[in-house]
């Protein structure tokens, strides 16, 4: 009994340390991808410090008052810290974009999917979007094979933008609505497409719809764009913010919500967080229980306001859908 408790204590030094670590690494205000990286896992370091905290109070350790002291106020600090960053997301918490109300409107319906370029399970894909029926349908890293596997939905989508590559890195757009001034644009890298364009609404109105999928903050075997994200999103920003119409940015942003390279797109005020005050939509990974957060996402400007947001089932990608139905009132 007495080694258990050995290895207990250690066991809970070591993790607690760990956690307390990486709670101050991300709160460093740096573009050092591992810095960024640290932010990601907000929620999993705050149950680890939550449940350190517990474990230490429950079995009285250390027993050195005041060493015991800092340990738990280090610990209630880093809970707090982190629970900073959380606390917006939560269901209720107020609405960055607010709840649809009564009233003449007209509505947009909008699906993302990161199908996972090595995936090949596309009869599940093809029944999620027809169960799903969006208006608007945003694939990211198709290749030749995906372009084909999404032929039978060509029918229901007579406008489409498809961009199929190798690399991880394609996007089709799908769209039972009418596009215009349709531009295929590379966020500051090559091999990194991002599609803007004009949806023309059932009620006439036209609104900008940009389409993004950045390269993440660590380096990987894909084209690397450590240091470039800020600057890739600023250009996103400042196309919205040229823009007279109403706007959605929708995509795989392979960032977390709460990082300060996604606020980017907030801090002008031009756009804003639909999953602020409805909670945390963990996308990524789908085939991890753990090691969950939200790479997905989906900001708009006003009058949009929601109807429903909600992750649907897994298709067999590492990410799950994300499905958003947008209201806009009427002119």
């Amino acid at each position: 009994m007495r080694h258990f408790l050995t290895g207990l204590r250690y066991l809970l030094a070591t993790l607690s340390a760990l956690a307390l670590l990486l709670t101050l690494v991300s709160l460093v205000p740096s573009n050092k991808w591992w810095v960024q990286a640290a932010g990601f896992p907000r929620l999993q370091v705050l149950v680890v410090l939550g449940l350190g905290l517990l474990c230490w109070l429950a079995l009285g350790w250390p027993t050195h008052r005041r060493l015991r002291q800092g340990l738990l106020l280090g610990l209630g600090l880093g809970m707090g810290a982190q629970a900073f960053f959380l606390w917006p997301y939560l269901p209720f918490m107020p609405k960055a974009v607010p709840a649809a109300g009564p009233g003449a409107t007209t509505r947009l319906r909008i699906l993302v999917i990161n199908v996972l370029i090595s995936n090949r399970q596309d009869a599940r894909l093809r029944q999620m979007v027809t169960e799903a029926q969006p208006d608007v349908l945003l694939v990211l890293e198709p290749d030749a094979w995906w372009a084909r596997a999404l032929g039978p939905l060509r029918p229901g989508y007579p406008y489409r933008v498809e961009l199929p590559r190798d690399d991880a890195y394609g996007m089709i757009l799908y769209s039972r609505l009418p596009l215009a001034q349709t531009q295929v644009q590379n966020l500051l890298q090559d091999g990194v497409p991002s599609i803007r364009t004009r949806l023309r609404l059932r009620d006439g109105q036209q609104v900008t719809f940009f389409g993004i999928h950045p390269t993440p903050p660590i380096p990987d075997s894909y084209p690397d764009g450590v240091g470039l994200r800020g600057a890739a999103l600023q250009k996103v920003t400042d196309v919205v913010r040229e823009s007279e119409r109403p706007a959605i940015v929708a995509g795989d942003f392979n960032d977390v919500s709460w990082s300060s390279t996604i606020h980017q797109l907030t801090r002008a005020g031009e756009l804003d967080d639909v999953s602020i005050g409805r909670g945390l939509f963990n996308t990524f990974d789908a085939r991890s229980h753990l090691a969950r957060w939200p790479l997905d996402h989906f900001f708009v400007s006003t009058p949009f306001e929601v109807v429903d947001l909600k992750r649907l089932p897994d298709v067999g990608s590492d990410h799950f859908p994300l499905y958003i139905e947008l209201a806009l009132p009427a002119k």
